[in-house]
């Protein structure tokens, strides 16, 4: 049977990224607490396409993905982008695991436990021979304002808004840790279940704990800053502002690596 894409292609312009995404697949991942979780993954899987290939095989990537078996982890991502590279005939692969991860937590007073659901990812790229791995969460949180609760005689404008952490590793980093540093970062932490007392304590946190955008990005970083298993970290925060028709966000990245030069992604 004729293989049209590995026909040869004359234009001479390599594809940097050329692959599947939006792949609803289910996984096991490592939990802190109870060793492994099952969820389901939003999946992109790329390659680099050389100049001489007119298109790449895209049932592969599905192929490939199909041998893990939906074990996702470091190891894991080192053999799949590996493999990825050698199926699809490429220097280059990436693949992306997005996925709803669940944390049970308990509330501040009453401690009634609930299940809390919190966005997180796993990506592995393969540059060169080079695996390189990020994790990523994203966090929902409160902030309360400074400057309503400065200037305000009866209260301050709140809102919820989301921690976005993306990190380099040495060491293994849990996605529980990661989550701590955003919900330490904020005003208070969201919780799925309270009962009154615990939505007193809440509340009343927030007030006593007023937080810009700056200063949660700024927080988090001293965290990660003084975490030496990170190497690397990407910090966004967008807050739903309850008063103002638009968001509020703040942004920083940190690069710890020896000869760093800039902090960009691969991606």
């Amino acid at each position: 049977m004729r293989d049209v894409q590995k026909e040869p292609d004359s234009r001479n312009i390599a594809i940097d990224r050329v692959g599947v995404r939006g792949v609803s697949y289910p996984i096991t991942v490592m939990d802190r607490l109870n060793g492994s979780q099952n969820t389901v993954a939003d999946v992109s899987m790329s390659v680099q396409l050389p100049h001489e290939y007119r298109g790449t095989h895209m049932s592969r990537f599905i192929e490939t993905l199909d041998e893990y078996k939906g074990i996702v982890g470091p190891a894991a991502l080192d053999m799949l982008t590996s493999r990825m590279c050698e199926k699809l005939d490429a220097l280059e692969s990436e693949v992306r695991f997005e996925f709803p991860y669940f944390v049970r937590k308990a509330a501040p007073i009453s401690g009634i436990s609930s299940l809390t659901r919190y966005e997180a990812g796993l990506f592995g790229i393969r540059k060169k021979g080079v695996f390189d791995i990020i994790a990523s969460v994203r966090v929902p949180v409160q902030t309360l304002c400074p400057c309503s609760k400065e200037i305000s005689s009866n209260g301050a404008h709140n809102q919820r808004a989301n921690v976005s952490l993306k990190v380099r590793m040495s060491e293994l980093v849990w996605f529980e840790e990661l989550i701590q540093v955003a919900e330490r970062s904020a005003s208070t932490p969201l919780y799925t279940l309270l009962k009154r007392e615990d939505e007193k304590y809440v509340t009343e946190r927030a007030y006593d704990n007023p937080r810009f955008v700056e200063d949660v990005v700024r927080d988090a970083a001293i965290e990660m800053n003084g975490d030496a298993r990170i190497t690397w970290y990407d910090i966004s925060v967008v807050s739903a502002e309850s008063i103002h028709n638009h968001d509020a966000f703040a942004e920083l990245r940190g690069d710890k690596r020896e000869g760093a030069r800039s902090a960009s992604l691969y991606f």
